[in-house]
């Protein structure tokens, strides 16, 4: 069998005064070694590209962390004076692959902004600063931390009861994560369940049940897998579903 193929999604952002799309070296490399996948980073140009014909060629797609938020438009709001960052060509990719994912049980594993991409794809809304939420804590990263110390555990996680997050955890309720976002989800998407909270409420990851893997989650993994077991198994289960998947679509194409 052939390497599967992981569609990543890529950020418009600016290099030297001349615009790029990226996407941090760690989501790539993690595709290589737990997941076991070819890396195939998806620029934000999403209304020039066959989207359903871009993701049918997919075993399985990841949305990224970013600077970046998603507009406040696309889920029923004005935007926060403060909430300036925004990547319209990433909405415009992302949002309809996530729904063309679910629609031909493609694998997703959304992360950090991409978790904020998956509910609002699905008709789930946001708050845009969570900091400014009663009762929430600031999630955003500690600037005064050096760059590399940024991505460091910071809080804890309670895993719901028959999630799959608590299944991936090995039965454990509680995992410690990192916390680098100023978005947060607000409701919920329907058919989606909650599957991690912070010990302030705010939601740190759901699933959609029923069908193909499909987990968000708010912290970023990609920069613990190295050394942290709950990183790694997240895209260890990723990768056992983008290789059933990839067997699937080779027996049809056998066929």
């Amino acid at each position: 069998m052939t390497m599967p193929l992981v569609g990543i999604s890529a950020c418009t952002k600016t290099f030297h005064a001349f615009p790029v799309h990226s996407v941090h070296s760690r989501f790539a490399e993690v595709m290589v070694e737990v997941v076991g996948a070819a890396p195939l980073l998806v620029p934000p140009v999403g209304e020039h590209i066959d989207i359903p014909d871009l993701v049918s060629r997919f075993d399985g797609i990841v949305t990224t962390g970013s600077p970046s938020n998603v507009q406040p438009h696309l889920y029923g709001q004005e935007p926060d004076p403060e909430n300036t960052n925004f990547d319209p060509g990433r909405d415009a990719t992302t949002l309809p692959m996530l729904r063309e994912a679910a629609r031909q049980g493609v694998p997703v594993l959304a992360i950090c902004r991409g978790i904020q991409e998956l509910n609002v794809a699905f008709g789930g809304t946001l708050h845009q600063f969570v900091h400014k939420v009663p009762g929430c804590q600031d999630h955003r990263s500690v600037k005064t931390r050096p760059m590399g110390g940024r991505a460091a555990l910071r809080h804890a996680v309670m895993l719901a009861e028959g999630g799959l997050l608590r299944r991936i955890a090995g039965g454990r309720a509680i995992e410690m994560v990192n916390s680098l976002h100023a978005e947060g989800l607000d409701r919920v998407a329907d058919g989606f369940m909650v599957e991690a909270l912070a010990p302030d409420g705010a939601i740190e990851g759901i699933s959609r049940p029923g069908g193909a893997f499909c987990l968000g989650v708010q912290w970023h993994p990609e920069t613990l897998y190295q050394h942290n077991a709950f990183a790694r198994a997240i895209f260890a289960a990723f990768g056992e579903a983008v290789k059933a998947h990839a067997m699937g679509i080779g027996a049809v194409r056998a066929a």
